[in-house]
């Protein structure tokens, strides 16, 4: 028996639309096609997720100094003049971030190689470039999804039939994470 389905498509096409797809399904949190692709599917996603569930504790807290540019109460950077120059004046901010250890940028880079990149455009700047902002779906897995799923020990996703496409008689699927 093989250990995949072909789906009809090149290799290269395959793995295009299966990437598209998990992407679509950590994404939004659900999508609907056929049973063949969402059995495939559902292999990939459940192993990030299972990935990110592993590795979701594995960083430690680091503080940071930054210099960050003071601003005024209209949001604008404060200058001063410096030997007959304006430079913008600067405080220096200690922060906390999240260091991640190396299996877990290792987990990162592998989640990174099957998802493609999301860009979220906000509904009135719709046609334009303004205002887009690029998703974080690594983060949103390991942020979001991998404290949810800590405690369970798989099955992850769930498909669920709603019956036959009326084009070609296929059965079509909802898959969705629990």
């Amino acid at each position: 028996m093989a250990k995949y389905r072909k789906l009809g498509r090149t290799s290269s096409q395959r793995k295009a639309l299966l990437r598209n797809q998990v992407t679509a399904l950590i994404h939004h949190g659900k999508i609907v096609t056929t049973e063949a692709k969402a059995k495939e599917v559902k292999k990939i996603a459940e192993g990030l997720i299972a990935m990110a569930v592993k590795e979701k504790d594995n960083f430690e807290m680091v503080t940071v100094s930054a210099k960050v540019p003071v601003k005024d109460k209209d949001g604008k950077r404060v200058k001063e003049v410096v030997d007959g120059k304006k430079v913008t004046k600067y405080e220096t901010v200690e922060k906390e971030i999240k260091k991640d250890l190396p299996t877990r940028i290792h987990a990162r880079r592998q989640i990174l190689r099957v998802l493609c990149p999301v860009v979220s455009v906000p509904t009135e700047a719709a046609g334009r470039k303004r205002n887009t902002k690029e998703v974080d779906l690594v983060a949103k897995l390991f942020d979001e999804y991998a404290p949810k799923y800590a405690d369970r020990k798989g099955g992850y996703t769930r498909i669920v039939k709603i019956g036959q496409r009326k084009g070609d008689a296929a059965m079509e699927v909802v898959l969705e994470l629990v």
